[in-house]
């Protein structure tokens, strides 16, 4: 994993928007326009998007690095590495479809496909072992990134996810002798205290989602 090379951009990132102001300007058109689902601080709500997509994209390098090592020490390195390295490439290799993007706002994208490829492998553990390979809850930041992105185009990213996962990871995959020792190991108290401190990543940041409220 080219973690370095990953926060790297990060930094080139920030360094864009000091210059350029353009993920603000961005969020500024977008505010008015938002979903009424989505729960902003009344006295800053800008502040707060501004706060959410920079933790939100901050936080994949370090995710990956986590997911990695926790893959690694569970024996399973081998079917989830090739799934991370999908991850890393969407920042150091964007898809086409993102070409001409710069700048936080496109990374918020890229972040947007990493944060959702590691929620369908978790899903895809549920599935398999009736709890998550990483208990991070980024449902509802994703579905925020989702608002923030834009329906089409998020939709669209979506489909390259899925296009991911059903190409690396597979039935198969989970029926490999390491897999089933890394079943045995689940319920080791070990297992889970590596993810105690991955809370909720939109509540930490003060944006939240209410789910009943009317479109």
């Amino acid at each position: 994993m080219n973690i370095a090379a990953l926060r790297e951009q990060i930094t080139r990132a920030h360094q864009h928007e000091t210059e350029t102001g353009q993920l603000k300007q961005q969020l500024d058109t977008q505010l008015p326009h938002l979903h009424p689902s989505i729960q902003l601080p009344e006295n800053d709500a800008k502040g707060a998007l501004v706060r959410f997509v920079t933790a939100y994209i901050e936080q994949v390098p370090e995710l990956l690095e986590a997911a990695n090592e926790v893959a690694r020490e569970a024996g399973i390195e081998s079917q989830i590495k090739p799934v991370l390295k999908i991850a890393e490439e969407y920042f150091l290799q964007p898809p086409q479809i993102m070409n001409g993007h710069v700048g936080l706002d496109c990374l918020l994208d890229e972040a947007y496909l990493a944060h959702r490829l590691v929620e369908e492998v978790n899903d895809l553990y549920i599935k398999h072992f009736q709890q998550p390979l990483i208990p991070l809850d980024t449902t509802v930041a994703n579905l925020i990134a989702h608002q923030l992105i834009g329906e089409e185009f998020a939709n669209q990213l979506d489909e390259v996810v899925h296009h991911s996962v059903d190409e690396m990871l597979n039935e198969e995959s989970f029926a490999l002798e390491s897999v089933e020792q890394y079943r045995d190991k689940l319920s080791s108290p070990d297992t889970g205290a590596a993810w105690k401190r991955w809370p909720c990543l939109s509540r930490q940041l003060g944006v939240g989602l209410e789910l009943d409220q009317p479109a």
